[in-house]
């Protein structure tokens, strides 16, 4: 991805190498990216979330002086400026999108930190992935992630990868902002486990379309695709559909507890993004059948 000599933006925060600001457990490894898959799972796979947990905490430490304990690396400088300018990035595209549409757009925040955070939707650990809190409207990620990703679950890797990650959820701020998550929450309410896990598939998907929506407009405004960058894109959405990891964490599907869409589903609305251009094509609770208006 050619990135370099654009743009940064002013509304990323580095909290690496610094302490968690408040007592916060403090896990991470493929232990916790397991945890972070059962949660993703749900039904009945959500009770071996507890006796995981604990044996994680066996060896947890406590971070509480909110100080920073180190100075950033040099490779850390440059994850750092790269998404700083990712986040530039979709400012710049999600500013004129929303323009086009007679709408203001409020700028997102991203955090980068390591082990631990405190967030407006409640502490959180590396275990978590990369996450978007409403609460306070900021993304979360630790980018340990992407090397587990890769290592453990068969995604490509690449920058384009952290792209297509960080754009999925931006896109949940836009959704935020457009008054979608509210409603699908909303619908929610009073229906079945598998029924709402389905309104979850739409969600997720349609982030998955606001990334590929990002990527045209910023390949169209920036040039940014080099070769392998789209096939980077797709290796990651195919190793977190839900098919794909509960195939590889049991053994086999339950269709029923999938919260995120397959892995060809992600794949799909990503192009669709991509290809289009076109955001009033990325409804995908009309495609599944609901009526979010």
């Amino acid at each position: 991805m050619k990135w370099k000599g654009r743009r940064q933006s002013d509304n990323v925060e580095d909290r690496r190498g610094m302490s968690s600001g408040g007592k916060t457990i403090v896990g991470g490894g493929i232990l916790g990216i397991i945890i972070l898959l059962l949660n993703v799972f749900g039904g009945e796979n959500a009770q071996m979330i507890t006796p995981v947990l604990e044996q994680l905490n066996q060896g947890q430490s406590e971070q509480t002086s909110g100080q920073r304990d180190r100075d950033l690396t040099a490779q850390e400088l440059e994850e750092q400026a790269f998404v700083k300018t990712l986040l530039a990035d979709n400012e710049d595209v999600w500013s004129r999108i929303f323009e086009e549409n007679n709408l203001s757009y409020k700028k997102p925040s991203v955090i980068l930190f390591n082990g631990a955070v405190q967030t407006a939707c409640g502490n959180a650990t590396s275990d978590s992935g990369p996450f978007y809190c409403p609460g306070d409207q900021k993304v979360y990620m630790d980018l340990t992630f992407f090397e587990e990703l890769k290592t453990r679950f068969g995604a490509k890797g690449g920058d384009f990868a952290t792209a297509y990650v960080i754009a999925h959820e931006i896109g949940h701020h836009v959704q935020t902002l457009l008054g979608t998550s509210a409603k699908m929450r909303q619908m929610q309410q009073g229906v079945s486990k598998t029924e709402a896990n389905k309104l979850s598939v739409c969600l997720e998907l349609q982030a998955d379309f606001y990334a590929g929506i990002w990527t045209h407009y910023n390949q169209e405004m920036n040039n940014i695709l080099e070769e392998g960058d789209l096939d980077e894109a797709l290796s990651a959405a195919h190793a977190v559909g839900d098919d794909a990891i509960q195939s590889k964490m049991q053994g086999h599907i339950v269709p029923e507890s999938f919260t995120h869409g397959t892995s060809e589903q992600r794949k799909y609305w990503f192009m669709k993004g991509y290809k289009s251009g076109d955001i009033k094509q990325g409804n995908t609770f009309r495609e599944f059948g609901y009526n979010l208006n």
